[in-house]
């Protein structure tokens, strides 16, 4: 958030870029009024390896985000990523008392939830509730005022290494900026490129980014899996680099605009201009040369995502199919070879539901930025200024926040 009352601010900080998004949250909806993007120096996989480099690039985003929105950004959301995230399904069952559910019961049987042992090198990042029970009667989203004996709840625990999360909460810190909450990046995709209706028929997010590939199940209206892919788009630039014997800022230029996931759509006579190392002469090669190196790498992924899913078991309520989100789904002939791959129906997710600098973040590479701007409109409240001591730990956060929706007493 910023010093002008309404506006939150997303810090997306990638393995590829570092993007900053001001929102100005009105009684309609929110303006995206400001963008800051800086190339990401110091992350690999998603986690921090070089606080230096992530805090200037970091400041460059916010900056940039700041000149363009005409504000001082003291907070932000954030989010996180990386093959370090876990996330499993957990059961609490608790007695109403006084025969009806109020907030106190609610806030019992999230609790009984979320009694699980978590290794102390690991942090809780959200609990995220799927449905209720009360007596027999299940799938429900909102048992406040119901009748019955017995309350149980089925939620989502998504945790993190406590190194990672404590890394970024720094890095954001040593640019004078205090972390309202930390968020999931798949979540925070969700909630800008999914609508109600596919959360509610069953559809797999799938977020290609530069390090990793983050995926999130939803079915009934709620996420019931979470996953992360050690393998994305660098790994395409890294092929590019070897084989065409490239420098790898050079083969990330060519993907970027050359690049097809289906060699068959590429005419057989294009040829491009391929940068040497070192002093060589450029060449020229076939443009199908490019995309032959690319398609195989773009299939292992979709065949690991395939894997992902159907360890599930929810591959057959996936009614509304896959959504591609995040840089590398820019990618021509991507949506293509993954339905051809994954046999879902698969479309491009495009950031939806804000005003503003439409034009500007209408990318999938802007989905988790815009994400978390919507996602810190919906819990933000009037002590949004609330500073993250390193003292206080993310389980205490969730926990307090997670009473604090449910409107029960601290």
């Amino acid at each position: 958030m910023a010093k002008k009352h309404g506006l939150v601010v997303g810090l997306d900080i990638g393995t590829t870029k570092i993007c900053a998004i001001v929102g100005d949250v009105k009684s309609d909806g929110v303006d995206v009024v400001g963008i800051g993007t800086y190339p990401s120096k110091g992350l690999k996989k998603g986690v921090v390896v070089d606080i230096e480099a992530t805090v200037n690039s970091i400041k460059k985003a916010i900056d940039e985000a700041e000149l363009m929105a005409g504000c001082e950004i003291q907070s932000v959301y954030t989010g996180i990523a990386g093959s370090h995230i876990r996330g499993f399904n957990s059961h609490g069952i608790v007695a109403i008392k006084d025969k009806e559910v109020r907030d106190a019961d609610i806030g019992r049987v999230i609790d009984a939830a979320c009694a699980v042992s978590i290794p102390s090198e690991r942090e809780v990042i959200h609990i995220l509730p799927q449905e209720y029970i009360v007596d027999d009667q299940g799938e429900i989203r909102e048992p406040r005022g119901m009748c019955g004996v017995r309350l149980e709840a089925k939620v989502h625990i998504v945790t993190g290494a406590v190194a990672s999360a404590q890394n970024i909460v720094r890095c954001a810190q040593r640019c004078g900026l205090n972390i309202s909450d930390i968020v999931l990046e798949q979540l925070a995709s969700a909630e800008a490129v999914l609508s109600e209706d596919e959360k509610d028929l069953g559809v797999a997010l799938v977020d290609i980014g530069g390090g990793t590939t983050d995926i999130a199940i939803f079915s009934g209206g709620s996420i019931v899996h979470t996953a992360s892919l050690s393998i994305a788009g660098n790994h395409l630039s890294h092929d590019v680099a070897v084989g065409l014997r490239t420098p790898v800022e050079e083969a990330e230029k060519l993907k970027q605009r050359y690049g097809c996931a289906l060699v068959t759509m590429v005419d057989k006579d294009e040829t491009i201009e391929v940068p040497s190392i070192g002093n060589r002469t450029p060449r020229i090669l076939g443009r199908q040369i490019l995309c032959e190196i690319i398609e195989p790498r773009i299939e292992e992924i979709c065949e690991l995502i395939k894997r992902e899913i159907e360890k599930t078991g929810y591959e057959d309520l996936l009614a509304s199919g896959l959504v591609l989100t995040g840089g590398t789904a820019l990618l021509p002939g991507i949506v293509e070879l993954a339905e051809e791959v994954i046999g879902l129906p698969v479309r491009r997710g495009l950031p939806q539901g804000v005003g503003g600098l439409v034009d500007v973040v209408k990318s999938p590479m802007f989905a988790t930025g815009v994400g978390l701007v919507q996602y810190g409109s919906q819990h933000m409240d009037r002590r949004f200024v609330k500073v993250r001591q390193d003292s206080e730990g993310v389980y205490n956060k969730v926990m307090n926040r997670m009473k604090e929706w449910l409107g029960a007493v601290s």
